[in-house]
């Protein structure tokens, strides 16, 4: 419920503020002296559009902060929690208005959205008035209070998970069919470009592998040349080795004829032979390294024209062809297979549909139960509030090819204000004074079902008096059992009913005037009821009433 509400210059409210409790509370006071203004603070904290106009006269900026207190598990408490707004206690609504037309928002004091606030205010509070359009005059909003009405919402929510059900089987249909199709146009492309590739069989890193192979093939067979041509000569006709150690054994020979002539020169040419020895081993490795076949060459370059001709062709990398080999195969498999997986998604979402059409049909049934059943509560409390020839009218109408996420039903609330007219929507056939009788049997007959915890009733017995005045005093005091009421009201039969009773009056001289609330205590209640009965002078006859009313609701309660 709303616990306290503080506004500062805000049009002729300089600084106010008001404790609220639970119950019936109303609110009263001469014109002009600015209920209206009150309300409108408070609008502008539930998220109402700002306007410069509310600061008042001289003052840079206004501000209103609300506090609500209500339980962990309410639904303005999630929207707290989606939006990583610290909640430890009280909900605090905080909005400031600047002359310069900017505006600035808080939530449990930190920043935030309009949308935000305007989304927490209307979990929290309704505003209920003949001109406000925040109330249950939003055809939207009928659909769920129809549930609400009902005990239905868990069925409505079934409903909503058996469409989304149904519509993510229908998307995945249709993706697979455009699939399908796409593929079966390009079928006799794909298998001939598979079956290409797939001979090829192209591998990753084969090009690089290739390549290195057929330069160091291509490096080999420029060097294998010299290389034979040293072993020709260190090892062919013409080398000098047999002749150097011919040479080398005629001199050992001769060596010890000529003591330490011959030694220097046998040396040499052992050395000699021995390097010439070593220099043909070196070359006979060599030559072996850098054989080559020539043929594979020749297949090495056949391989890599061929890779680098399909890469060429596919418009992909060489070392991509091997994936792109996989997904035509892949979308050929699908191709191959689309027909039985589309027939199976077909089946899917048709079971996914059958499932929701069930439900929605037993969801619709559900909600006529309850329309009939509103719409006799509602027409119960329309004779004492002087509507009993009017009839209200709970238009549901069910389409089993609409469907949404919340059934195949439309629901809105219709009236018929005299027998014989054609009946229509609540707000474009009820008058003002209409309009707010019916939306007060309306928010009686719903109770504690999917209404705010706070409800504000904003002059909805104006034009009214005697038993109608009473009759809304009673349905007020009746919502006041489950929720919190606050009533602005002229009625003193709605006063007398009320748990608390606030004063709005102005004070201050020609130049400064400032609107002001008062809780009033027994005497002074009895003061304004009796200013209520009797207008400008009050009288000891009216004093006299509003101590009889104020007697016989307190007996009442």
């Amino acid at each position: 419920m709303l616990s306290h509400l503080l506004i500062r210059d805000i049009v002729l409210i300089e600084k106010l503020e008001i404790d609220f409790g639970s119950g019936l509370s109303v609110l009263t006071g001469e014109t002009g002296a600015g209920k209206s203004i009150l309300l409108d603070s408070l609008s502008l904290a539930l998220g109402a559009r700002g306007d410069a106009s509310l600061v008042r006269h001289g003052a840079a900026q206004g501000q209103v902060t609300a506090v609500f207190d209500v339980p962990r598990n309410h639904p303005a408490r999630m929207l707290l929690a989606d939006n990583a707004i610290e909640d430890d206690g009280d909900i605090i609504l905080k909005r400031v208005q600047a002359a310069d037309g900017r505006t600035r928002v808080f939530v449990n004091d930190q920043p935030a959205s309009v949308a935000l606030m305007r989304d927490i205010g209307r979990a929290l509070v309704e505003i209920h008035g003949q001109h406000d359009d925040r109330a249950l005059v939003e055809p939207a909003m009928h659909r769920q209070l129809l549930d609400a009405f009902g005990g239905h919402v868990g069925l409505a929510d079934g409903v909503a998970e058996l469409w989304k059900r149904w519509r993510s089987a229908e998307q995945e249909l249709s993706r697979h069919r455009a699939k399908v199709e796409a593929s079966a146009r390009e079928a006799e492309y794909l298998r001939a470009s598979a079956a290409e590739l797939s001979k090829l069989d192209p591998q990753p890193g084969e090009e690089t592998e290739l390549s290195e192979k057929r330069a160091a093939m291509m490096r080999a067979e420029k060097i294998a040349a010299d290389i034979a041509d040293a072993q020709d000569v260190l090892s062919g006709p013409a080398s000098a080795v047999p002749q150097l150690a011919s040479l080398l054994r005629r001199l050992q020979r001769k060596a010890a004829e000529a003591p330490g002539l011959l030694d220097e020169i046998i040396k040499a040419i052992d050395s000699g032979l021995i390097s010439l020895d070593a220099a043909q081993s070196a070359v006979e490795v060599a030559m072996r390294a850098s054989e080559f076949d020539p043929k594979a060459l020749e297949s090495a370059e056949e391989r890599l024209f061929a890779l680098r001709a399909a890469s060429r062709k596919f418009g992909v990398q060489v070392d991509d062809l091997a994936e792109l080999r996989d997904s035509m195969l892949a979308d050929l498999a699908d191709l191959d297979a689309g027909e039985g997986r589309l027939h199976a998604l077909e089946a899917q979402a048709a079971t996914a549909r059958d499932e929701y059409d069930r439900e929605a049909v037993s969801l619709s049934e559900a909600r006529a139960a309850a329309a009939a059943s509103l719409s006799r509560a509602v027409m119960g409390e329309l004779p004492a509030l002087k509507l009993e020839r009017a009839e209200f009218i709970v238009n549901l109408s069910a389409s089993a090819e609409n469907r949404t996420p919340e059934g195949i039903d439309h629901v809105e609330f219709w009236v018929r204000t005299n027998p014989g007219t054609k009946p229509g929507p609540l707000m474009k056939i009820a008058s003002g004074g209409e309009l707010s009788r019916f939306l007060l049997a309306l928010k009686v007959a719903l109770a504690d079902r999917g209404s705010a915890p706070t409800l504000v009733f904003d002059e909805i017995d104006s034009g009214v008096g005697g038993s109608v005045a009473d009759a809304i005093g009673q349905r007020l005091a009746r919502l006041a059992e489950r929720v919190q009421v606050l009533s602005v009201t002229h009625a003193p039969q709605v006063a007398a009913r009320a748990q608390t009773h606030y004063l709005i009056s102005k004070s201050g001289g020609a130049d400064r005037v400032s609107t002001g609330v008062a809780e009033m205590d027994r005497l002074a209640r009895q003061e304004e009821i009796a200013r209520m009965l009797a207008g400008a002078t009050i009288t000891e006859e009216a004093r006299a009433a509003a101590e009889r009313l104020l007697r016989e609701n307190t007996a009442v309660s």
